[in-house]
């Protein structure tokens, strides 16, 4: 049987977060966006208040106890606003906290994902470098054991919450050891003597968001903040993907959204040839569109999230996703500025920043490129199911 209601709870946590964005964000959103001013040192107190920076995580370790499906509801909320707001929950939520609740031990959740998961400190993720994006198996940070230590030396680059994260999860690769299985992960404190980030500017998008680079100079790593096994940091690093993609594939339905609402209202507005633009056909084939991208954009989301339910690995669901929800948000962005004409091309309306927010999910965590190589390996059965840890959430819708 399938059933797409949602739980009373869930619709709760959605509202939640509609009232939170539209009162305490939708305001200053565009004044923030013009100065290139973020957001995060504002919201995160908040959202950390409003309990979602650890919203599927088990109450056990300080979170909310939701599945993966409130999870993307509270993506898509967040990004209708603006991405800067999702970035939150795909780096610091998806990409650390839920991967640490998969793969950390006992004391790294006591010590890390319990305040994580409260917001009282705050997670970031370490992958990308100057030479390495999608191909993982060329990192060049070093990590090199000296007895009950690692030290660390590299860089890492557009690492988004850089500048507000108290704790990174850091990929290198061991020694001199070349490929995937020479890659291991490692919870590293900011603080640690050797870590220092810079802040990017002038990006085309996201300008509310915190975005920069990570440099390790002879960071000396405990070795019990190793995370997992020396041999498992590819697995967790994919493990981790999973995770965000998943979250960058839920915000996008919310750009969708935010273009579709946007385009409507001005169709209904602006006047031409004596009537509403909205009475054009070919207005009315843009908005057709657009409707239908957001249908199929949220159906794949709601699929992938039920695999992830299910404690199934979730690589082609996630993927498959990502790359369309993404083509969609920015294909509906376009719709939108055209639909406003000369106005859509100003910042005095919503859609021209939408347009440029919506470019960077078809290229983080990794390129749509990336994704079409992804699904096609799998119907050719060049890949099958990686075996990579998904616990279970707690919460079930029903329940």
């Amino acid at each position: 049987m399938i059933d797409f209601s949602l739980a009373e709870e869930q619709i709760m946590l959605r509202d939640s977060v509609r009232d939170f964005t539209e009162r305490e964000i939708a305001p200053k959103v565009s004044d923030y966006d013009k100065q290139q001013k973020s957001l995060y040192p504002e919201v995160l107190p908040k959202m950390g208040e409003l309990g979602i920076l650890g919203v599927c995580i088990p109450e056990k370790y300080g979170g909310a106890g939701f599945d993966n499906i409130a999870l993307a509801l509270v993506c898509e909320e967040l990004e209708r606003i603006d991405t800067s707001l999702r970035v939150i929950m795909s780096v610091h939520t998806a990409l650390n906290s839920y991967t640490l609740w998969q793969w950390a031990t006992s004391d790294q959740k006591e010590k890390y994902l319990i305040p994580q998961a409260q917001g009282t400190k705050i997670g970031a993720f370490g992958l990308t470098e100057p030479e390495c994006g999608s191909d993982v198996a060329n990192l060049q940070t070093r990590a090199v054991r000296e007895g009950d230590e690692y030290i660390l030396n590299g860089a890492k680059q557009w690492i988004s919450l850089v500048d507000v994260a108290d704790n990174f999860l850091i990929f290198a690769r061991l020694g001199k050891e070349k490929g995937y299985k020479s890659i291991v992960g490692f919870i590293v404190e900011k603080k640690y003597p050797g870590v220092s980030t810079n802040s990017f500017h002038d990006k085309l998008g996201i300008r509310t968001g915190d975005t920069g680079e990570i440099i390790l100079q002879n960071v000396r790593v405990p070795a019990e903040n190793l995370l997992g096994k020396e041999t498992e940091g590819f697995k967790i690093a994919m493990t981790a993907l999973d995770n965000g993609r998943y979250t960058v594939a839920a915000g996008a339905v919310g750009s969708i959204r935010a273009s579709l609402e946007a385009a409507t209202k001005y169709s209904h507005e602006r006047k031409a040839f004596g009537q509403e633009i909205g009475k054009l056909q070919l207005i009315q084939e843009h908005i057709a569109y657009m409707q239908a991208g957001y249908d199929q954009s949220q159906l794949l989301v709601f699929k992938a999230g039920w695999v992830r339910n299910q404690g199934i690995p979730s690589t082609r669901e996630t993927s498959m996703a990502k790359w369309q929800a993404t083509n969609h948000a920015s294909d509906a962005a376009n719709r939108a500025i055209q639909i406003h004409g000369a106005m859509g091309y100003s910042g005095d309306f919503p859609v021209e920043r939408s347009w440029r927010n919506a470019r960077a999910n078809t290229i983080l965590e990794g390129t749509n490129e990336i994704h079409k190589l992804i699904q096609a390996s799998f119907i050719l059965g060049y890949r099958k199911k990686a075996e990579l840890r998904c616990e279970i959430p707690p919460y079930k819708s029903g329940e």
